[in-house]
């Protein structure tokens, strides 16, 4: 137990060292220029060391999305039609919250996935694993049809997109205080989505007419000569 204790204390310390030397090789020679074998030098770790604890170059630079797609799922799944807009809000902030409690490396993050094309790309597949996640569980707490499955789509993709404003205000510093901006912005989200959809308009019936005749005539003719007029 202890000696598991103590390997695990080891493997934290090294990725950390491998994060700050990628990090820093990267802002000084782009990550194109950076390798492996330069980022295990630099954090004095070997290379089977660095793809044990990271697998590839670009695993350096990202969160465990694995870990933190657990976590979200966990709190949709505990959740009922009733409660659903409140379970996607707490996941939101699940993932919005994690970041921020990288601070400056995820600042870091974001200054180099604004720059290097295939990190930026990499970036939208993990949003789009979210925002597949939130439309799983919104549309199944609907009722299978296609106005809700419809609705869990657009649902899903206004959570990822107040997510993102939040996340990007903070990173470029812009944001003064991410846990009010986040409740302002699912709290539009869910006035969107709460109200009950407006019952379709209907064209306003004909004004009837009352004709008043006065006549010898007999009736069933007159009605024959109204009707061929």
């Amino acid at each position: 137990m202890t000696q598991s204790r103590e390997d695990d204390r080891r493997g934290r310390t090294a990725a950390a060292a491998i994060v700050d030397a990628a990090f820093r090789l990267f802002a000084e020679h782009g990550y194109d220029a950076t390798s492996v074998d330069d980022i295990a030098a630099a954090a004095g770790v070997s290379r089977s060391s660095f793809f044990r604890l990271f697998g590839s170059k670009e695993m350096v630079i990202f969160p465990d999305h694995d870990a933190i797609l657990a976590a979200v799922e966990e709190r949709l799944a505990a959740s009922t039609q009733k409660s659903a807009i409140l379970a996607v809000s707490d996941a939101v902030r699940v993932v919005l919250f994690h970041y921020i409690a990288e601070g400056p490396l995820a600042r870091r993050r974001y200054q180099l996935t604004s720059t290097v094309p295939a990190l930026r790309e990499r970036e939208l597949i993990s949003g789009a694993r979210y925002q597949q996640l939130f439309r799983q569980y919104i549309s199944a707490w609907g009722d299978g049809s296609e106005e809700s499955e419809r609705r869990g789509e657009l649902m899903a993709a206004a959570v990822v997109a107040a997510h993102n404003r939040v996340l990007r205000r903070w990173l470029r510093e812009e944001c003064e205080d991410p846990h009010v901006e986040i409740d302002e912005a699912m709290a539009q989200v869910n006035a969107l989505f709460a109200a009950p959809a407006a019952p379709p308009a209907t064209a306003p019936a004909a004004p009837g007419a009352i004709l008043v005749v006065r006549t010898d005539q007999d009736l069933a003719a007159l009605a024959e000569q109204l009707r061929s007029q």
